[in-house]
């Protein structure tokens, strides 16, 4: 399949590089040129062609050589102006029956609109919650997606080719019956109407902050236990990488998250490469104000989001444990004053 990609920052160009690996044509394009020409040339023989603009990009996608041949373009840039400029700009250049997708991590209310706005257009518009970081490369993203189901059905050799696929992950027990799609076991999900990908993967983020804030307290804690706070008779002095390592054999809290903690302790102890000033890319805050729209409590999403605010002011080794996560999985690189 063919396919043009917009963004190619730490996830779209590994997306447009993992995609030739399964046999697809890319064309690709970037404000930034030596970016595209570095995505050209990981890229696997020659299936990827680089574009100038967003004009030749759709130029060279062509008009269909085959009768049912749609033009497909995936975003894959940050939520908000950039993004919102891009779609649009896009949809004058497109036509009836194209495809354009949105993988970043846009508010799901935008995702709404936008695909109101196509649809008068004769537009397909898709949002994509994609998963998986730096490592989706190799490993393949999770993606959570909705917009209409045939445009879905249409890009599926595409999301087939990014997911990750069942591994070697154990089926899940009871899963045979019926009204369960099968496509969640390969890492990917059809949710429903536009914007409900977003709307999935924004929660996602938003368990992944709470997730991450207990692994960062929990540490804090171990951490300060030979604290002068402390009765003298019971401090301990405990090695956090040992702890993290053992903890990932056999423990209930064995995680991804853990594992990139392990790797951070076990590099630098005292995680001095890191600021612990800790910033928040707004799904955190989209998921408490859906949960505040529907009146359900979120007291652990809440208290993790509002931490982030208050590392920005003075922080501890709870703060570099978030830092470290963050830099494993996404490569956050959050420098020291």
């Amino acid at each position: 399949m063919r396919i043009g990609i917009v963004g190619l920052g730490r996830m779209g160009g590994n997306i447009a590089v993992r995609l030739t690996r399964h046999g697809h044509e890319v064309v690709v394009h970037d404000r930034d040129a030596a970016t595209v020409e570095k995505t050209v040339a990981r890229a696997q023989g020659s299936l990827a062609t680089p574009a100038a603009s967003l004009a030749e990009l759709v130029t060279l996608l062509g008009e269909g050589s085959a009768e049912g041949t749609r033009r497909v373009v995936w975003s894959m840039l940050p939520a908000g102006e950039i993004t919102e400029e891009t779609v649009m700009s896009l949809a004058g250049l497109m036509g009836r029956g194209d495809i354009i997708i949105d993988g970043g991590n846009t508010y799901y209310k935008d995702d709404i609109r936008r695909a109101q706005v196509l649809a008068e257009k004769g537009i397909d518009y898709l949002d994509i919650g994609t998963s998986g970081g730096v490592w989706g490369l190799e490993r393949g993203y999770c993606m959570m997606y909705g917009g209409d189901k045939q445009a879905a059905d249409y890009i599926d050799p595409i999301l087939s080719a990014l997911a990750p696929g069942k591994g070697d992950i154990p089926p899940t027990r009871g899963r045979e019956r019926d009204g369960l799609d099968p496509r969640a076991e390969q890492g990917y999900l059809y949710c429903g109407p536009a914007g409900s990908g977003h709307f999935v993967k924004m929660v996602h983020n938003g368990i992944e902050y709470g997730m991450m804030q207990a692994f960062a307290e929990g540490f804090d804690v171990m951490h300060r236990k030979d604290s002068p706070l402390v009765a003298e008779g019971e401090r301990f002095s405990l090695n956090m990488a040992d702890i993290a390592e053992v903890w990932r054999r056999g423990s209930v809290v064995s995680s991804w998250l853990l594992d990139l903690t392990a790797e951070a302790l076990a590099r630098t102890g005292d995680l001095s490469e890191f600021s612990g000033e800790v910033s928040d890319s707004g799904e955190g805050r989209w998921t408490i104000e859906a949960a505040i729209e529907e009146a359900v409590p979120v007291p652990v999403m809440t208290a993790a989001l509002f931490t982030r605010f208050r590392s920005r002011s003075g922080n501890t080794f709870a703060e570099k444990i978030l830092s470290a996560m963050r830099f494993g999985f996404g490569g956050h690189v959050e420098s020291k004053d």
